[in-house]
């Protein structure tokens, strides 16, 4: 049941309680039982709303940077992590492979307040190598949910 309740709200955590548990095929309250234990174990750490921004009237700035760092003896990347997570404008955070260490993920209201966190906040880090800046220009999927749906052609069939 664990890892099929793990999956239904993964797509959707505002599902009914009542509903997942029809879906599971257990009581109501073992679902409540089942969503606290799983919170308090630390596998829950969140519940969060997708929102398309390009469809608001808030105008915001994705970027992905790339980090090169030195890591600290004994503690590898976290506690270089654990500074850059802690900027507000900071979104996510993930140690990766390849050429560079660290994928930040953060947001801005413009393309120069993002270049100026990179320049002035992050590039001045004493153990950030370099770093490499991607602007999100459109999204078209994102956790699993497509934002851009094809539009329907309108035009009508001319037949002889």
């Amino acid at each position: 049941m664990r890892q099929e309740l793990l999956k239904l709200i993964e797509k959707n955590s505002r599902i009914d309680l009542k509903e997942l548990a029809v879906l599971l095929g257990v009581e109501e309250a073992e679902v409540v039982g089942e969503l606290a234990a799983l919170e308090s174990e630390g596998i829950i750490c969140g519940y969060h709303t997708l929102i398309n921004w390009e469809k608001a009237s808030e105008e915001k700035v994705t970027a992905l940077i790339e980090v090169r760092v030195t890591p600290q003896r004994g503690q590898g990347f976290d506690v270089i992590a654990e500074r850059i997570y802690n900027y507000p404008e900071v979104r996510s955070v993930y140690l990766i492979s390849g050429g560079y260490d660290l994928m930040v993920i953060l947001e801005g209201k413009s393309l120069r307040e993002v270049s100026a966190f990179v320049s002035d906040k992050l590039s001045t880090l004493d153990t950030v190598l370099s770093t490499a800046t991607h602007f999100i220009l459109k999204r078209y999927k994102d956790y699993g949910t497509v934002f851009s749906s094809k539009k329907a052609d309108e035009r009508e069939m001319i037949t002889p």
